[in-house]
């Protein structure tokens, strides 16, 4: 990473940022010269699940360790609890009618937040047994839930509750009209980060199965869809020796991937070509554990990273769900 005498406390760079790194032409169209990486709060313990809300200008994001959920308000910079305790919540989205859709460690279950406020469990159990410990989440344009359960929430008391799985490490899609759920995929180590493409053909899905074997896959899969179910699956982008978590596209297509674990330098955000080229990188001081597009013109690229927060104003737009 090239800090080149950043203070990452005040937020002072020279244009364009040295932080921004363009490997691909192509990244040129979507990295701005006169915009830098800033870090918009420190003080958490492990930081994920970003969501916009934009209809009250602000930005939620978890805060596992510390069993709570944050808000940044984009009008004012200020940072506030959302939620505490949050069940040691980790991914979060909003479905069509904008409400909150959570992934809860502590509690292992997808829950959503009602417009009141009030807390409705989607899903704790599938086939008579507990959920490992649900991790991230999208929601299609049909309304159903498709999340990943790689049991991260179980493995250890710091971000939930050490216990048993019961469940193989899957990827499920729920109708949370019906409450019935299926299995999309049984193959991945810890499936982790969960996107779909714009036209929702394609789903990306992280496994960070290094984590637990050394040996194990670091990689993006990419799955094609069609109707309710994954038909095929090939790795999209081998990350190590990083390796990724949360995962976004824009509207071009490029898939947005959060990065670390594998040395200062593979800390940050990297951009993929539809085709899984490497286009550009935005390094930070800490590893990403997530991200997502935000702001007015959501042209701006939310990252939780560790202990904090940053933010880069980028020319790419997120995907207009709500």
């Amino acid at each position: 990473m090239n800090d080149h005498g950043r203070d990452w406390d005040r937020g002072l760079v020279s244009y364009p940022d040295p932080n921004v790194e363009t490997i691909d032409p192509r990244f040129s169209a979507y990295a701005l010269h006169t915009a830098a990486i800033e870090r918009l709060f420190t003080g958490t313990r492990w930081s994920e699940g970003p969501v916009w809300i934009g209809d009250a200008r602000c930005l939620v994001w978890s805060d596992i360790p510390n069993n709570r959920m944050l808000r940044w308000a984009e009008e004012t910079g200020e940072v506030s609890v959302f939620r505490q305790p949050s069940n040691n919540t980790n991914g979060n989205t909003r479905d069509r009618e904008g409400r909150l859709v959570s992934c809860e460690h502590d509690s292992r279950r997808v829950t959503r937040t009602e417009h009141d406020g009030t807390v409705t469990v989607l899903i704790d159990r599938f086939d008579g047994k507990r959920l490992n410990a649900p991790n991230d989440v999208v929601v299609h344009s049909d309304g159903s839930v498709w999340f990943t359960d790689p049991g991260y929430g179980i493995l250890m008391n710091y971000e939930g509750h050490k216990a048993e799985f019961e469940q193989p490490t899957r990827v499920y899609r729920l109708d949370p009209v019906t409450g019935d759920a299926s299995v999309i995929a049984d193959d991945f180590l810890r499936p982790n980060g969960i996107c779909f493409s714009p036209d929702e053909s394609r789903l990306y899905i992280v496994d960070t199965g290094a984590s637990h074997d050394p040996d194990g896959p670091a990689h993006i899969r990419v799955l094609e869809i069609e109707g309710r179910r994954a038909v095929r699956s090939r790795v999209f982008a081998d990350m190590k020796p990083a390796s990724s978590d949360g995962v976004r596209t824009d509207v071009d297509g490029n898939l947005w991937a959060a990065s670390g674990w594998g040395g200062p330098e593979t800390n940050g955000v990297v951009c993929f070509s539809p085709e899984g080229e490497r286009l550009g990188m935005i390094h930070l001081p800490e590893p990403c554990a997530n991200l997502c597009f935000g702001g007015v013109k959501k042209n701006r690229l939310f990252m939780t990273a560790s202990q904090s927060l940053y933010a880069l104003y980028v020319e790419a737009q997120g995907v207009q769900r709500p």
